[in-house]
């Protein structure tokens, strides 16, 4: 049982069990599962705030993004993609603030495909199949979708809430008829299979955001005494002594104050895709090259931050239907949308908009037929039904796109609706590496999206779908057509030919938060890795990365279901480790 190298006052030391670093979904997870026996003393840290009122209103989600409770991230500039944005950097939106992302998303659970987790699995990631991850993923979830009652993909006595959104507009209404009129199966796209169509699924409680912290933290942190949690509290470093590489605590600067705390068992980093790689990075855990050019003493070498997968989206589709009252327009709302909203009903309960998912197989596909390739995602609205406040804002798209194509939707009489359309397994990947070793500033993000060609096409697909969709006749019934505006950039190509539709989802290439990877997991032997298949980071002891980091590949649904699941199967596993003495405290000895 190896002690701590170091010379703190004695009178200074805070000593815990384990320390959790970040509070997104994994780590409000670890920290309430963890805190569960009560001879264990948990100290989960923050970067940000408390969530507020407005945080829980799902109506309003696009808003959060122009907050403190979003990091502000956006990518470095790189060629063919995000050119309709400010200086053609896309946004990467990520949670600073109790619950983390969870707290600043769309809600929209949606768990991925079996495929998925089966591939993990037979990489060396021994129990990551979909046997093994589907009782986590239902020992949180607590289900109330109405026809799902008795589903044995379902649990209804976990922790976060799982239910359809309670208001739709008969626009989605006839998208899902037309989806199904085209061959969609009417799905559970969380059950036995995924290609269909469905009314999305969404971490909310009678129509209130319900995120990690609501779900995980907030039910024990009157009773929990041996859990402390510590928001506006930035961490700066791993301790991990050099001889024995042993992770043995954290730095950090709270109140303008530079502090350590010191874990007696482990260490568990659950920052983010993001936040994690950087904070191994600074604490000399990453690639050996970038670190010894910062001047950062080189612990482990390791790929951290050399992978980087993401979902990248297409925005660029809007039609008009004949109905009006039912686009949500953020100026038209009224005392009685509020009062509706009270009782868990109306348009603040709508999930930034989105209403239903529609899982697409392109024909040119080699993988297997249920194996989506993209996501179709219908929303009440557009990017003008916030005026550009909101949504337009928080992607980063610059005013002039916005005034070409949105805004003069504003002012139309009748109702419209849109698509987001994401592709779902991209071969393009990308990269995060330090800007310097000064913990306070940003990474630097490569994404490098459309580097492969087939990724743009499986997109280009997709859309030209949903356009099929929209000329149903359950959509024709509605009047639907599509809006023509061209985006200024575009206006040289032929509204609707395949390269005009190139052309716009280079321009309004959008991220929905789903950048997994960059602490990659798998076995020793593969050096593209960073963890372990029990989290342990390779080389080090006693730390772990518990978040979306260690996904290996992008999966074929939104992230933030997964990231509750890695919580779960992580605290199980340091359980087992910790049982019966197998594994011993280290001691902390002071000179």
């Amino acid at each position: 049982s190896p002690s701590l190298p170091t010379s703190i006052p004695l009178t200074t030391v805070k000593e815990y069990d384990f320390i959790i670093v970040g509070s997104g979904p994994a780590g409000c997870v670890l920290a309430n599962r963890l805190s569960e026996n009560p001879n264990w003393k948990i100290l989960l840290l923050e970067a940000g705030g408390l969530e507020t009122i407005a945080h829980d209103v799902p109506l309003i989600t696009a808003y959060l993004q122009s907050t403190a409770s979003n990091w502000g991230y956006t990518t470095e500039p790189e060629p063919g993609v995000c050119w309709g944005m400010n200086d053609q950097r896309c946004a990467f939106p990520r949670g600073k603030v109790l619950g983390g992302t969870s707290s600043i998303n769309y809600m929209i659970y949606n768990r991925g495909n079996r495929r998925d987790f089966d591939r993990w699995a037979q990489e060396g990631n021994y129990g990551w199949s979909y046997a093994d991850v589907l009782p986590y993923f239902k020992k949180s979830e607590r289900s109330m979708l109405k026809g799902l009652e008795n589903s044995p993909y379902h649990n209804r006595r976990g922790n976060l809430n799982v239910e359809y959104v309670p208001y739709r507009t008969p626009s989605v209404r006839a998208f899902i008829k037309g989806a199904r009129q085209l061959g969609y199966r009417k799905v559970d796209y969380n059950g036995e299979s995924q290609v269909g169509t469905s009314f999305v699924q969404a971490n909310t409680f009678r129509g209130v955001r319900h995120s990690a912290a609501s779900a995980f933290l907030r039910p024990i942190m009157k009773t929990r005494t041996n859990l402390k949690i510590l928001i506006q509290t930035r961490v700066t470093k791993i301790l991990i002594d050099p001889e024995t590489k042993v992770a043995y605590g954290v730095e950090y600067v709270r109140n303008k104050k530079t502090r350590q705390a010191f874990a007696t068992r482990e260490v568990i980093v659950s920052a983010g895709t993001f936040n994690s790689p950087q904070l191994l990075m600074l604490s000399g855990v990453g690639p050996e090259d970038h670190l010894r050019e910062l001047d950062i003493p080189v612990l482990e070498n390791l790929p951290v931050g050399k992978t980087m997968y993401d979902h990248m989206s297409h925005a660029g589709l809007v039609f008009l239907v004949n109905t009006t009252g039912y686009t949500v327009y953020t100026n038209r709302i009224n005392l009685f949308h509020i009062k509706q909203y009270l009782v868990g009903r109306g348009p603040f309960t709508m999930i930034g908009g989105v209403e239903a998912l529609t899982f697409y197989k392109s024909p040119n596909s080699r993988d297997p037929p249920d194996w989506p390739d993209a996501e179709i995602i219908t929303l009440g609205g557009s990017l003008a039904s916030d005026e550009g406040t909101g949504v337009a804002r928080g992607m980063n798209i610059r005013k002039d796109i916005y005034d070409a194509v949105f805004k003069p939707l504003e002012t139309l009489p009748t109702d419209h609706w849109s698509a987001f359309i994401m592709q779902f397994r991209p071969k393009s990947y990308g990269q995060i590496r330090l800007q310097d070793k000064n913990p306070f500033h940003w990474p630097k993000f490569y994404p490098n999206y459309f580097q492969h060609e087939e990724d743009l096409e499986i997109l280009l697909e997709a859309t030209k779908e949903t356009i099929r969709i929209a000329q149903t006749p359950a959509m024709r019934a509605i009047g639907t057509r599509i809006w023509d505006a061209p985006l200024p950039n575009c206006a040289h190509l032929h509204f609707g030919t395949d390269n005009y539709w190139r052309c716009s989802i280079r321009t309004l290439s959008a991220t929905l938060h789903h950048q997994v990877s960059t602490c990659r997991m798998g076995p020793t032997w593969d050096r593209s890795t960073v963890v372990d298949p029990e989290l342990r980071v390779h080389g080090i002891r006693r730390l772990r990365v518990a978040d979306n980091s260690i996904i290996p590949h992008p999966i074929t649904g939104h992230t933030n279901a997964v990231s509750f699941m890695i919580g779960e199967k992580c605290a199980d596993m340091i359980k087992a480790d910790w049982a019966n003495g197998k594994m011993q405290k280290t001691r902390i000895t002071f000179t």
